[in-house]
């Protein structure tokens, strides 16, 4: 490395027994490891819980009486100890599932790229699925010992707050962040300066700097163009996620692409493989090539060479999720590039030219595609979709199936959404080390020898748990004035944590179909209203601010969620992230998810869910088409992919139907004495048994590593 890092800033005043707080802060390992977030939350609560789980907020604002009485606190003291030794082994071993696995090139390093990382709740630079998932995807590959470092953006302003107003539309509140309260910290040059580097553009030259974030082993850099030197316009680079601006949208991704490639090199990495989340990130194709045309090599044999490494997963299926950009902002941008390329003006537009209708565009996609020899879909039916749709690239291979893109069907991080109680109680049922076996389908056979006493009391513990949580939210902001009595009953002032719960949370994008279950509002009300057999549904989410569909069905749900007659079962909870998503994951009772097939490309907040003990109810898309086995969860429709109106209608009354007629019977009927529904916990334990070990980042990440890092090294 070239490169190095200031030290992590003892400036906590901490007693010296406990002083590693402060190292702790600045390392992400304690987001899925329970133990340590209570060395926080255990000094004082109240204020973890106000300053939402910030540890570095946290330890300059606590009370010096809360510091020493934790300093002399036995039960304290022992519980840092274990913690720390636990870090440090976790650190420090090199005994890890890649080394063990791949001896010879376990050290090898493969590069991330992702326009965003959902890590916690204190570092909003996530929108939705695709940076969470990004943000499990680090945690695993730190978990499994791998070689990896993470490449995205630092916005400034984080992503939005989302408010929402009496009428229901989504007002979005922008928050500059403090990066002094964030576990990041610049990376420096060998001079002890500043560490920059530059992307040139054909009328300027853009400089950024580099911060790191610790995620467990490995770290994630993160470019920020905020710098005096660069136009305010350019500033604004790294303000915000996705603008709708396409001439910053456009300059955004050749900074990740091209400048992410270059940090780097000026970090002194040479990774194997450079894997692209989605294909914001697909200009750092053509930059690796530059690289070897400058040493003489022609384009073509250039892009030959570094097109082994180059992996590239697609997560949609769905238009405007792919960037496609006009020529005439690609001439602006880039044309003093393609001349580094050996290239002119039109072979450089061939690249990843793309006809449409209504003219020429320049696709991301397409680029990643052409020049990546790793490339996944993320589910089956994805798969098969992803195939048909690019078919037109390899105009040689006549049958669809033999396109060469294959599919990794996406997982979640276990110790990062499952619930601390449910760890205890797994703990001490299904075998010491049980987290490094998770997913070994015969780990899960164990889960049959819980009793339903105890699985069904835990259960019992996280709703009561999210009925609290939604309570003092609505209490704190009637507190901050401006909250119509409306809008309090809207946000769960009446849940009851006894009654059958759904959760429906996800991005409010129109194809997911928030509004079908209000198909037919009066059957609704009348199932969600019957005397002794109540159902509650909370509805969650943001639509990007430029979404105006997506911001006016918010407002539709929401206008149903105010009205009187659901007797406040309907519930609308603003500013989903990923706090409140721990909570509705752990804390419902089944988990609805709409979409219109086939354009869930996977979804992962459903296994979320089933990994907390919740029952899916879903369309058969995605993840969820491969997880369903009759006795799991329920099925939303048939495994078809009628026309537009005729599938909404049809999985409107499969909607209904299972919900008036086996959902709602088996939660409250056959109870018995002990007020238990075993045959709902049944389907629990085989919720658990089939979708935890399947669709876990554990198993979808060695697949990455054995499908397509290991490969693409050679």
């Amino acid at each position: 490395m070239t490169a190095f890092l200031t030290k992590i800033p003892n400036h906590f005043d901490l007693p010296r027994r406990i002083n590693r707080l402060g190292e702790m802060a600045y390392n992400l390992w304690w987001t899925w490891n329970p133990n340590a977030q209570r060395l926080f939350n255990r000094m004082d609560n109240a204020l973890w819980e106000r300053l939402n789980h910030n540890p570095l907020r946290f330890l300059r604002s606590v009370g010096r009486f809360e510091i020493n009485a934790a300093a002399q606190d036995p039960v304290y003291l022992e519980l840092y100890d274990r913690v720390f030794t636990n870090f440090d082994d976790y650190l420090k071993t090199t005994d890890t599932w890649t080394a063990r696995t791949y001896k010879t090139r376990s050290k090898q390093t493969i590069a991330y790229f992702s326009m965003e990382f959902g890590l916690h709740e204190t570092l909003p630079i996530y929108s939705g699925g695709l940076g969470v998932l990004a943000g499990d995807h680090l945690k695993q590959a730190s978990d499994l010992g791998l070689s990896l470092v993470g490449v995205g953006l630092m916005y400034a302003e984080g992503y939005f707050t989302q408010r929402i107003s009496e009428d229901g539309w989504q007002d979005s509140i922008n928050n500059p962040l403090n990066f002094d309260e964030l576990p990041v910290l610049q990376v420096l040059d060998k001079k002890g300066e500043t560490l920059k580097i530059t992307v040139k553009f054909p009328d300027r030259a853009v400089n950024a700097r580099i911060w790191e974030l610790r995620v467990g082993r490995l770290p994630l850099y993160l470019l920020d163009s905020d710098l005096d030197e660069n136009t305010p316009n350019d500033r604004k680079l790294t303000t915000r996620l996705y603008w709708s601006d396409i001439d910053l949208r456009v300059a955004q991704e050749i900074l990740l692409g091209i400048g992410g490639v270059r940090a780097l090199r000026a970090m002194g990495y040479e990774p194997g493989v450079w894997h692209m989340n989605e294909p914001h990130a697909a200009f750092l194709t053509l930059e690796r090539a530059r690289e070897l045309v400058h040493t003489g090599l022609t384009f073509k044999k250039a892009m030959a060479k570094t097109r082994k490494g180059n992996i590239f997963t697609t997560h949609t299926p769905v238009p405007a999720g792919n960037d496609e950009f006009p020529l005439w902002l690609i001439d602006k941008n880039l044309s003093n590039f393609w001349p580094e390329l050996n290239l002119g003006r039109d072979q450089f537009v061939d690249l990843a030219r793309h006809k449409e209708p209504w003219g020429e565009t320049f696709s991301m996609p397409i680029l990643a595609l052409r020049h990546s020899d790793g490339r996944n879909a993320v589910s089956e039916l994805h798969g098969r979709v992803s195939r048909k749709i690019w078919h037109f690239l390899w105009p040689n291979i006549e049958d669809e199936n033999d396109v060469p893109i294959t599919y990794i069907t996406n997982g979640v991080h276990t110790p990062t959404w499952m619930a601390r109680r449910l760890r205890l109680l797994f703990d001490k049922y299904l075998g010491e080390g049980w987290l490094d076996r998770l997913d070994d389908p015969e780990t899960w056979t164990k889960v049959d020898s819980i009793p339903d006493t105890e699985l069904w009391a835990v259960r019992r513990h996280l709703k009561r748990k999210l009925a609290l949580y939604m309570l003092g939210r609505v209490r704190t902001r009637w507190m901050e004035g401006d909250f119509h009595p409306v809008q309090a009953i809207a946000s769960g002032a009446m849940l009851d944590p006894n009654a059958l719960t759904i959760g429906f949370a996800r991005r409010f994008a129109t194809y997911k179909r928030a509004s079908l279950v209000f198909s037919d509002l009066n059957r609704l009300l009348e199932i969600i209203n019957r005397p002794n057999r109540p159902v509650q549904i909370i509805f969650s989410g943001k639509a990007h601010p430029a979404d105006e569909p997506g911001k006016m069905l918010i407002q539709e749900v929401y206008r149903v969620v105010k009205k009187a007659e659901n007797g406040g079962r309907l519930v609308f909870l603003e500013d989903y992230d990923m706090n409140l998503a721990r909570y509705l994951v752990q804390g419902v009772d089944v988990w609805m998810n709409t979409p219109r097939r086939p354009n869930e490309a996977s979804g992962t907040s459903g296994m979320k869910a089933a990994l907390n003990g919740a029952l899916n109810f879903s369309v058969l898309d995605g993840w969820w088409r491969e997880a369903f086995n009759g006795s799991n969860g329920w099925a939303i429709g048939e495994d078809v992919d009628p026309g537009t109106e005729v599938q909404d209608e049809s999985d409107a009354e499969s909607l209904y139907d299972t919900l008036e007629n086996k959902i709602i019977p088996l939660y409250y009927t056959e109870r018995g004495g002990e007020d238990i529904p075993h045959k709902w916990v049944v389907m629990i334990k085989e919720s658990l048994r089939t979708v935890t070990p399947q669709f876990s980042t554990r198993r979808m990440l060695k697949e990455y590593i054995d499908r397509l890092y290991m490969p693409g090294m050679k």
